[in-house]
């Protein structure tokens, strides 16, 4: 038994390290999906103390430990000898990778969920990487714009279907758990975390909030911390930062103000005009039938 745990320690750190090659933060997991590693506070007699993320320079913070690092990975699996797995960081450089967990535990059919929310939101589900879980889920990896922090959350887009954002991991492909072991999909292991869809991404941030309680981002009313997040847009992400930016500047109030400027923030880092102008109307529609629901 104790080979065999030696030699899942040791697929688990090269599975791990392959990860790490492509930017993905790692954690080494146990048998049980947790992290590995045990806090160096479980002991600690002051309860009252603010958490420690990794500030004391230990290890045993869980995510907050993962890293691309090839030589942090083998000191994290050094430490932690009966890793049978690991974790991948959500919401980190450089995919800001957004997991979408597809549950078969539930009785409900959750890829068929995704698909009709797919149709009900006008998105396609892009090709991207997929990993099987041993209970016949699946794990599906986007890539998000950066500066947009994705939440965590189980069942709320539909039963069946939750989110690994920011603070959370996916088990990563590879690892070996009490219930069977994590595999790519076939034909998805060449392809990178795909983009996540505008419209998807809107529905995994937190709802606007209720009506008669607008909020603004911090120190700007007038919204140009939306257009400078539009204007910094790298390709790939314009189009997701300009739904995002008119999502907020709708739920806040200054939609109709804000226009003007966000579509030549747009059209400045190359997105086309009408482009642009179709995908603020789009984020100001789903404004409005959240006014009315």
């Amino acid at each position: 038994m104790a080979i065999l745990d030696r030699q899942a320690t040791t697929l688990a750190l090269a599975h791990a390290l392959s990860a790490a090659e492509r930017g993905l933060a790692v954690i080494p997991l146990s048998r049980t999906k947790l992290p590995a590693l045990r806090s160096p506070h479980h002991d600690d007699p002051d309860p009252g103390r603010p958490p420690c993320h990794g500030e004391c320079g230990r290890f045993g913070h869980g995510v907050h430990d993962a890293s691309a690092d090839p030589a942090r990975v083998r000191e994290l699996f050094a430490a932690a000898p009966r890793a049978t797995g690991y974790g991948i960081a959500c919401g980190l450089p450089p995919y800001q990778l957004i997991g979408v967990d597809l549950d078969t535990k539930t009785g409900t059919d959750a890829p068929a969920a995704l698909r009709a929310l797919a149709r009900r939101h006008l998105f396609a589900v892009p090709a991207t990487v997929v990993v099987l879980t041993p209970s016949g889920g699946r794990h599906l990896w986007l890539s998000g714009p950066a500066g947009v922090v994705v939440p965590n959350s189980a069942s709320r887009l539909a039963p069946g279907i939750d989110i690994r954002g920011a603070g959370g991991y996916l088990v990563g492909p590879g690892s070996r758990t009490a219930h069977g072991v994590y595999a790519l999909a076939p034909g998805t292991a060449h392809l990178p975390p795909a983009p996540c869809p505008p419209a998807l991404l809107c529905l995994l941030l937190p709802p606007p909030p209720a009506p008669g309680h607008r909020t603004h981002p911090a120190g700007d009313r007038s919204g140009a911390g939306l257009v400078r997040f539009v204007l910094g847009a790298p390709e790939g992400q314009r189009n997701a930062r300009l739904f995002w930016a008119a999502c907020r500047a709708y739920e806040n109030g200054i939609g109709p103000a804000l226009t003007a400027p966000l579509i030549t923030a747009a059209t400045t880092t190359g997105l086309p005009e009408r482009e642009a102008r179709a995908t603020i109307t789009s984020a100001a529609r789903r404004a409005t039938r959240h006014r009315a629901a």
